[in-house]
This record gives C-alpha cells, sequence and structure tokens, in this order.
C-alpha cells in the first residue's frame, strides 16, 4: 500500500514534524508542514528545579511526553545521586529516555495517560513520585495516582503555545478547494484545539467533509469538542501506527 500523490497536512511543532513527514514521503505522500504548536519555556523552571535538587528522594520518575525528557536531559545534573524508577507513557518517550543515556522500567501497553495510570497505581501506595510534563496537562494521571496512595510533584517543564505565523499558512493552504489536503493529521490535543483556533483566527470555514487522522483516543475526542469526527484513528499512540492507518483509508476508497 502507498499514499501517492496524497496531499497531508502535518500539525506537529516544527522540531518534530519531521518523523512524520519523513514516513509520509517514504509512502509517496506529500507532506504539508503547518505547525499548530510551539513548545517554550514553562512561566519558571523553579518547580522543576526544586524537584531535580532533590531527585534521589523519589521512588519514580515519570515523563508524559518526549518534550518533558529533553528539558529533564538539559537541567538534570548527572552525578551520584541515584535515580527512581523511570515510568514513560508511549514508546517515542522511551526512545527520548533512552536518548539521553537512561531506560525507562515502566511502559504501558496503550501510549495514553489513563493506561499510564493503571500501570502505576500497584505501585502507588506510599510512593513518592515526581511527574514531569506540559504546563497545561490533564490531571487524570496525577489524581489517579494521588487517590491510590502516592504523594505527587508536579514539575512543568514546559509551555505549549500557538504560533501565530500559521495564520498566514492556513489561508494559503484552503484558499481554493484544489489546494485542500486530502487529510489533516492531529497527534495530540493540543494540535487538534489549536487547530481549530488558527482556522477561526484566519478565517475559515473547514467543510465536514475534511479528513482527520487522529493518533489515538484522547486526541479524537478533542477533535469531536470542535464538531467534526475522526475518519482515521491509529490503532496505537505512535507514528508508524497514524501512517498505516491513513495508508488503510485511502487504500479502501
Amino acid at each position: 500500500m502507498s499514499l501517492s500523490g496524497k496531499r497531508i497536512l502535518v500539525t506537529r511543532t516544527r522540531h518534530q514534524a519531521s518523523e512524520l513527514a519523513s514516513q509520509l514521503a517514504a509512502h509517496e505522500a506529500i507532506p504539508i508542514l503547518v505547525p499548530t504548536i510551539e513548545i517554550g519555556a514553562p512561566e519558571s523552571f523553579a518547580p522543576l528545579d526544586a524537584a531535580l535538587a532533590q531527585l534521589s528522594s523519589f521512588d519514580w520518575l515519570i515523563f508524559t511526553s518526549a518534550n518533558a525528557v529533553e528539558v529533564f536531559g538539559h537541567r538534570w545534573k548527572p552525578g551520584s545521586t541515584t535515580l527512581p524508577k523511570i515510568a514513560v507513557i508511549g514508546s517515542a518517550t522511551e526512545r527520548a529516555v533512552q536518548g539521553i543515556g537512561l531506560r525507562a522500567h515502566l511502559l504501558p501497553q496503550k501510549f495514553v495517560a489513563e493506561a499510564l495510570a493503571e500501570s502505576l497505581i500497584p505501585h502507588a501506595s506510599g510512593s513518592r513520585m515526581l511527574l514531569i510534563r506540559g504546563e497545561e496537562a490533564r490531571d487524570v494521571l496525577p489524581e489517579s495516582l494521588t487517590r491510590a496512595g502516592a504523594t505527587v510533584t508536579i514539575a512543568p517543564a514546559y509551555r505549549n503555545s500557538i504560533p501565530s505565523e500559521s495564520i498566514a499558512e492556513l489561508k494559503r493552504l484552503y484558499a481554493s478547494d484544489s489546494n485542500y489536503p486530502d487529510a489533516v493529521t492531529l497527534t495530540s490535543a493540543s494540535t487538534a484545539h489549536n487547530f481549530f483556533a488558527l482556522a477561526g483566527a484566519a478565517g475559515l470555514s473547514l467543510p465536514h467533509t475534511t479528513v482527520f487522522a487522529s493518533i489515538g483516543p484522547i486526541t479524537s475526542v478533542a477533535l469531536r469538542e470542535s464538531g467534526f469526527e475522526p475518519e482515521i484513528e491509529a490503532s496505537e499512540a505512535t507514528i508508524p501506527s497514524l501512517v498505516q492507518a491513513l495508508e488503510r483509508y485511502f487504500n479502501t476508497r
């Protein structure tokens, strides 16, 4: 199967878009890069730095994105400190952990916060857990672990924002019907919410025939909140699975 000639909109951050774009191109698609999200510094690094100063006092270190791992890698000072066990939300985050010379001890079967919480609950009672994440992440994970008896410290590592320059890019993309993408890929709830925010700012009225490809159930919920149903949902929350789902969709039509 291939995606020959299909124009696929990639909405990831610019520095993350290359993996999806290269895999789409390898399947003969035409990736169109219009980021709906960019990563910046949190309001303050003080909570994260304070947590890292007492890292050995935690039983578990939890990462819910590769972005969180990247920031941790820059601010953590390796030394003789004993590291806690590491839990990650998915395979991309696991690879990021490996990229800074560490290894994950726990990876859920499904790459969503609910599954990560379920996997950690048996370890929660009496444990101190450090959750490194984005500033505006969902609270399902810390709330579940706290109810299970853990003491959870949340340390924001980055902030998601909307790249204003993408307004003009979306206007150009949707200037004529012939220029529309064949599918719009959404790889997080933030990319979904921000896509519609940017479309509104650009004055676009998206046709309800727009094909949206979601990386997983949480992203699909965000899409439905904006009034659109995902035509495509990846079987697991990974870039290869998303590309496979796109292939299946277009090769059955």
